[in-house]
């Protein structure tokens, strides 16, 4: 989005928090939590570490940690170190108790509401400009999300929050899901952040030379898949594509058209594109991508004029369970007139749902 708005970073997050709904993790099973990297610069400013201090980095780093290690956790890892779990000694940063003061009220700075937070953050930044500014930035996005009704059960201020990606440059926000699981040891799990984003308005210049407002979000959607699939929203596993095997490395363009014509008619579809010479790959990785049809057009087919349609979902249905007459009688393949291709393909995926 481009778009030096405050409105821009509200939309992306009430965009995540629907999205989220919309596939299937209810609301209470997930939070958007907002922070920003100005907020954070002028907590570093407070601490007396400015833009070139090599201290910064480290401190950004213990931040990072709050989570596993707690408020007490990071006074010790940014004064004079600690004993961690297993008994190893973790250097600490070597600030001073007063030095640290600033992001240990930055860390514990979330109130039971948001104006009590920004106060907080107020104070812990002090009179640094860019925290007064990003404070300002996060008022805003709250009351824009307020208005169109996201509460703090969907979205809310987090000052722990830190993108670990140094071109961020104002807001920035992660959607964490926020229920159990058991693994096979059947201790408890929780799935962390499945999304993450922010604004970076200084990226596209420094490729371009262009100033260009820009505020962005991307889902982890293999993760996103493994909570769907712990939270049971997920029984069965979609259904590839029409795999098109090539018969006759020559004709690619052929093979390639039918594609097409598939494609248009709003069908997903793929060509074999590894090596063809053993045709019993090709249907292995028809398999693979889960694919509900195989199309098949040799030197013969081409000739006449004809494709043939193999229904893999049938075939391995009647594989399971059929006798060799029911086999016999319920044929998979099917041979049809090429103008036919796509009429049959419909037809056969049609009868598998």
């Amino acid at each position: 989005v481009g778009t030096a708005s405050m409105a821009a970073d509200a939309e992306i997050c009430a965009m995540l928090s629907d999205t989220l709904e919309t596939v299937g993790i209810p609301r209470g099973d997930y939070l958007v939590r907002v922070n920003n990297r100005k907020v954070l610069n002028g907590v570093l400013e407070a601490m007396g570490l400015g833009e070139g201090d090599a201290k910064r980095d480290d401190v950004l780093r213990t931040i990072d940690k709050f989570d596993k290690v707690g408020e007490a956790g990071v006074r010790e890892l940014l004064t004079k170190g600690r004993l961690d779990a297993s008994g190893a000694f973790i250097d600490g940063v070597g600030l001073s108790g007063d030095q640290a003061a600033p992001v240990l009220a930055f860390l514990t700075s979330k109130a039971a509401d948001t104006a009590g937070t920004l106060a907080n953050l107020r104070a812990a930044v002090g009179d640094s400009k860019a925290g007064q500014e990003g404070i300002s930035e996060l008022e805003q996005i709250s009351e824009l999300l307020a208005a169109g009704g996201y509460g703090k059960d969907r979205i809310e201020i987090d000052p722990s929050v830190v993108r670990g990606l140094g071109y961020y440059t104002g807001p920035v926000f992660e959607a964490e899901l926020t229920f159990e699981i058991f693994d096979e040891k059947g201790r408890k799990r929780q799935f962390g952040s499945v999304a993450g984003g922010g604004r970076y308005d200084g990226l596209v210049k420094r490729f371009t030379g262009q100033e260009v407002p820009a505020v962005g979000v991307s889902i982890g959607v293999d993760r996103l898949l493994a909570a769907l699939h712990a939270k049971g929203r997920l029984s069965a596993e979609a259904t590839g594509p029409v795999v098109v095997t090539v018969m006759d490395r020559d004709r690619m363009a052929d093979y390639l058209a039918m594609v097409a014509e598939l494609r248009n008619a709003g069908i997903r579809a793929e060509v074999y594109l590894g090596n063809p010479k053993n045709f019993g790959n090709q249907l292995k990785y028809a398999d693979k991508r889960n694919s509900p049809v195989a199309v098949i057009e040799g030197g013969d087919e081409k000739a006449n004029g004809v494709v043939q349609i193999k229904d893999l979902i049938l075939g391995a249905k009647i594989a399971e369970s059929a006798t060799l007459e029911e086999w016999k009688e319920r044929p998979s393949q099917f041979e049809v007139p090429r103008m036919e291709l796509v009429a049959k393909v419909r037809e056969i995926l049609d009868g598998q749902d």
